[in-house]
């Protein structure tokens, strides 16, 4: 039998398709793993825990589904938009916004059923929003607590091509204000049916005026508030309606581009990009009848020899547009050419199709969701065939997507990923730096559960910060207590120096408590009744504290003095203690856990593992006196490998008998992991030696650990490692050794 140490030195290939399990022979299939759950893949190589996520508020309806939404007013003022049936409330600082108390709230036009397919832009304070069944409207801020959600007046336009049927318009009378059209016939007007209710809220243009309809008499007659002068009051042929109404549709789909706000995608005119003037977002005014000047805004219907209805609009160098039948890129025809009505060229690039989710702009690349939901694809100039291409991402993962993708956003700091919500509720992520090769995927499992599935992750978001890591936010429904309830919550930050062990954050759902600490000021005996700290600023009026190993209750507090203390709560006999040690006020029971109600919760005392509680009237009660404490619902990391193709001395190892008899696990500041070749036969690794006390956290540990695998002799050859505890887990590597059958 043939003896070999092997390496796994990275895992930068992610979670592999189960189809690749023959494919040994890719360079990607030793870097790639079976299962990668509830751990993110660092470009540098490693798979780490991810961090928990911490509890912020219930949504608005928990009955109904929900949408997050970023805004980003500035580099230092962002926020979350909590999008709801009819409602938006507003989140920032890891906080609700609140309003005498409660939840700061402004209306809406948007149903639970329109929500997904809202997208939006945003320049500075306001951000625009389209929907197709919606007139375009704006989000503007003043302030934390003042909102306003306002339907954009457009100037001038966008209009439809002029008439070309004998049918006259004729208005009451010149000039501006209100004034009657009547039309000589509905030939020509909305596909002969003449003027429709959902026309009301329209613009109209003739006799070098325009204006918008503010009421219908008949199918002849409207009544326009003339905003431009018409010349005069004779009756032409030669007219427009405008592209945005109810009749019609509205737009679907905006970006910003060049200077210019950017629309497309109307019920109407699926195929047709609308470009406002340059420099003025809200002014659609194309010159009509006039002499076209560089600025002015830009009406462009992509040809086509099927449907390409516009699905997203993206910014990079040059203006992206998904349909569903391919995608195009917009340019002024020339290199750097700024884009006018005069040079705009819109040239097909590939013939994938996308779906219904905004596209993703990632350094040079666009990444979007192919029409099927299955596909991320990634757009990007190549300048080998001068032109755009647009490879799978999902092709060595086919599996990951399963379900499809409902929506997408970009993580930027500090890893590069982009989350992706499956249609099932599956949270799936991509560690993206084609830069370095590192394309990985990894799927991830929420605490809790919903019915007697898995937690549901609905919606995600991100918000960048100026100083530290961008922020996730996310939507995630469980059933609490026997009731569906729908929570906001936040990722907590990837610790890149998990030195402090009473800063662990991996728990789900999670809420910390944390007490006043501060030093004595003066010995004090074993018989004092007055403890006085440096500073007792933070400590409440009365209750609990702990000095070395002594357990201290105290029933009053004058300034920095601890009074009324009943010494040694846990030990014996009390005892002395000097000047300068620490005094840290402590808790055995957690309240305002109302969201985690008749939930099975784990709890981190004092960056020590506790056992498990149920949380009863809100509140848990703890084994032990902590100063720190985390309380959430646990989840499982999950690592397993490939089968290893290693110690052969005859050709592969694939597919002959092998056993692995131990592995060394190469770890970045851990603290417990399991390992093992299969979830049944798993070996912990110890951590924690007498010396150290049980009721306190552990340093993590970086080094190698050398595990005895549990492994019988097998044809695969899998290693898998586990985190259940809510503790942190970084593998940089792997080194297995094992003998081999050749027989």
């Amino acid at each position: 039998m043939a003896r070999v140490a092997a390496q796994l030195s990275n895992f930068t290939a992610g979670e592999l398709s189960p189809r690749l399990d023959g494919r040994n022979d890719l360079a990607k299939y030793s870097a790639g793993c079976a299962t990668v759950e509830n751990m993110v893949i660092y470009p540098h190589g490693a798979a780490a825990r991810r961090p928990g996520t911490t509890y912020v508020a219930e949504v608005r309806d928990s009955s109904k589904s929900t949408r997050l939404i970023p805004f980003e007013f500035s580099t230092t003022q962002t926020y979350i938009l909590e999008f709801s049936d009819q409602k938006i409330r507003f989140y920032r600082d890891n906080g609700q916004i609140l309003s005498s108390g409660s939840p700061y709230e402004i209306t809406s036009p948007y149903l639970e059923a329109e929500l997904f397919d809202i997208k939006f832009a945003q320049s500075a304070d306001i951000m625009y929003i389209t929907h197709p069944s919606h007139k375009t409207r704006k989000l503007s801020r003043t302030g934390h607590t003042s909102w306003s959600l306002a339907e954009v007046d457009f100037t001038n336009g966008p209009f439809l091509d002029s008439n070309i049927t004998s049918t006259t318009l004729t208005p009451s009378a010149a000039g501006t204000g209100s004034r009657t059209i009547t039309a000589s016939a509905v030939t020509g007007i909305n596909g002969g049916s003449g003027f429709l209710t959902t026309d009301i809220g329209r613009q109209i243009h003739f006799n070098s005026g325009y204006g918008t309809i503010t009421g219908r008499t008949n199918t002849t007659v409207v009544t326009v508030n003339v905003t431009t002068a018409f010349a005069n009051a004779n009756a032409i042929t030669n007219w427009f309606l405008g592209a945005f109404s109810d009749t019609t549709g509205h737009p679907a789909c905006v970006t910003f581009f060049e200077q210019r706000l950017v629309f497309a995608a109307t019920l109407n005119n699926p195929q047709t990009v609308y470009l406002s003037k340059s420099g003025d977002y809200e002014n659609m005014d194309a010159n009509i009848g006039g002499t076209v000047a560089d600025d002015d805004a830009i009406i462009y219907t992509i040809a086509s020899n099927q449907v390409n209805a516009i699905r997203f609009l993206a910014s990079t160098r040059t203006l992206i547009i998904g349909t569903a039948g391919g995608e195009f890129a917009v340019t002024g025809g020339g290199d750097n050419n700024a884009i006018t009505p005069t040079n705009i060229m819109i040239k097909k690039q590939s013939n994938h199709g996308a779906a219904n989710v905004d596209g993703i702009s990632v350094g040079n690349a666009t990444l979007f969701l192919q029409r099927a939901k299955r596909k991320i694809r990634e757009l990007a100039y190549n300048f080998d065939v001068d032109g755009y291409t647009a490879p799978d991402l999902t092709i060595l993962a086919e599996h990951i997507t399963e379900g499809g993708i409902v929506e997408m956003a970009y993580q930027e700091e500090p890893l590069a990923i982009i989350w992706c919500v499956r249609g099932d509720g599956e949270l799936v992520a991509l560690t993206y730096q084609r830069e370095q090769e590192v394309v990985a995927w990894h799927r991830h499992v929420f605490g809790g559960a919903f019915g007697t599935g898995k937690a549901v992750c609905e919606s995600v978001a991100v918000i960048p910060t100026e100083d530290s890591e961008y922020e996730l936010y996310m939507i995630i429904k469980r059933t609490i207590n026997g009731a569906t309830k729908r929570y906001v919550e936040y990722l907590n930050t990837f610790d890149f120096t998990e030195t402090d062990n009473t800063t662990f954050n991996f728990l789900d759902s999670q809420l910390s408590y944390s007490g006043a600490t501060s030093t004595l000021n003066g010995d004090i005996s074993a018989t004092a009744t007055t403890v006085i700290v440096a500073s007792g600023t933070d400590f409440t009026s009365s209750g609990t504290i702990k000095i070395g190993g002594e357990i201290i209750t105290y029933t009053g507090k004058s300034t920095n003095n601890l009074t009324g203390c009943t010494r040694g709560q846990n030990i014996t006999t009390a005892i002395a203690h000097t000047s300068g040690a620490t005094v840290k006020q402590v808790v055995n029971s957690v309240a305002g856990l109302n969201h985690l109600e008749g939930q099975v919760v784990s709890i981190l005392a004092d960056g020590a593992t506790h056992p498990t509680k149920t949380v009863s009237s809100n509140a848990i009660t703890l084994d032990r006196f902590a100063n720190k404490i985390k309380v959430g619902l646990g989840y499982t990391s999950l690592l397993k490998t490939m089968r290893i193709d290693a110690g052969s001395q005859n050709g592969t190892s694939q597919a002959k008998t092998k056993r692995i008899y131990e592995v060394t696990a190469r770890l970045y500041e851990s603290v417990g992991v399991e390992v093992g070749p299969d979830l049944n036969n798993m070996e912990r690794v110890p951590f924690r030696t007498s010396a150290n006390p049980m009721d306190q956290g552990i340093p993590p540990f970086t080094g190698d650990k050398e595990v005895e695998f549990r492994g019988d002799y097998d044809t695969d050859g899998f290693m898998i490692v586990r985190q259940t505890q809510p503790l942190p887990l970084t593998i940089l590597s792997l080194y297995p050794r094992l003998v081999t059958n050749d027989g």
